[in-house]
């Protein structure tokens, strides 16, 4: 057995023995994962859990109308339904097509194929502009000037509005008969009489809906990394005469990387989870999406392991786009994991 040997500080050398535990004899590696067993044991009950849960449910028949939602044990059947689009559901989609005016295609299932491309679009767009439009604000609000406290604030009052009431004021200001939306975006030649009830029109109402909420997140979180970098840095680039796009080029984009991509990272996971905007503006049944899908499955069509196999399927998909988020990010850190 290991012992731990020490001097009592006495000149006579006297040594005092006693046995180490295991977890004194383990590297600086094997202690931190141990420290961290407690939390690792509490993301399993509250993630992984559920989620095996899911996919358990997900390989189980729909029983309508019985007392148990659930049946007996039907395999990927109903993975194969969806992707085949063989699953009714009591609300059918709004017809998909090509369209001149914005890329929306009809699939040849109209069900989970509309859902997984309304999500990725609405995800890849909106995360495209609160990015570029929140960095944008973010190198405004990191200059000095008068009144930048009072911008600041001004900037984040969108992102405190609810969801709900978000989605109630777009669609008033849609409304043919009360909205001034409408109106004009038709004298612009971009919608229709009822842009509500469209699912190109209404996809650009919610998407614009959601810039203009979660643009203020992206800027906060974009502020947080620019002013983390030493400002030493740009007073040597400017006596080294580099111009303002070699600044930031050179200083400010590799430095703000890391959380430009965290906040990327957290914007796009919560775009794939679009649910309350969508049914509080033009409702799942114009715009479907992933959540909406589920929602539809769950409460309209009580096929409660449809809607586990869809919620696990937007739950893979989700963590595919994490996966590549952490490995933008470890890039971007020199590669430290």
């Amino acid at each position: 057995m290991s012992t731990d040997t020490r001097s009592d500080g006495g000149g006579g050398g006297s040594v005092l023995a006693r046995p180490l535990n295991w977890l004194e004899t383990q590297s600086e590696e094997v202690y931190a994962y141990v420290l961290l067993l407690p939390a690792f044991a509490l993301l399993a009950l509250v993630a992984f859990y559920p989620l095996i849960e899911t996919f358990r449910f997900s390989l189980l028949a729909n029983a309508l109308g019985a007392a148990d939602p659930f049946g007996e044990f039907v395999g990927v059947e109903n993975y194969v339904d969806l992707l085949t689009g063989d699953t009714p559901f009591t609300q059918q989609f709004i017809s998909l097509e090509l369209s001149d005016s914005f890329p929306f295609v009809g699939f040849g299932a109209p069900f989970l194929q509309q859902a997984i491309f309304v999500t990725l679009a609405f995800a890849v767009v909106s995360v495209f502009f609160e990015t570029l439009i929140g960095f944008g604000q973010a190198l405004v609000l990191d200059q000095d000037f008068y009144g930048r406290r009072w911008v600041r604030v001004s900037i984040i009052i969108p992102w405190a509005i609810p969801i709900v009431i978000q989605g109630m004021i777009f669609f008033l200001i849609f409304n043919p008969t009360i909205g001034f939306g409408t109106e004009f975006m038709q004298w612009l030649g971009v919608f229709g009489s009822n842009p509500l009830s469209s699912s190109t029109d209404s996809f650009l109402i919610v998407l614009v809906a959601d810039i203009w909420k979660t643009t203020a997140f992206m800027a906060l979180l974009i502020l947080a990394g620019l002013q983390s970098i030493d400002r030493g840095l740009y007073d040597v680039a400017k006596v080294s005469g580099a111009s303002p796009w070699q600044r930031f080029r050179y200083i400010t984009l590799p430095l703000v990387a890391p959380a430009l991509l965290v906040a990327m990272l957290f914007r796009t996971m919560d775009a794939m989870r679009i649910y309350g905007l969508i049914d509080s503006t033009a409702g799942c049944e114009t715009v479907p999406s992933l959540t909406c899908l589920v929602i539809i499955a769950l409460q309209e069509s009580r096929r409660w392991a449809t809607a586990s196999a869809v919620a696990f399927m937007t739950a893979i998909v989700i963590s595919g786009f994490v996966l590549l988020y952490l490995l933008a990010l470890r890039n971007s850190e020199g590669g430290v994991a």
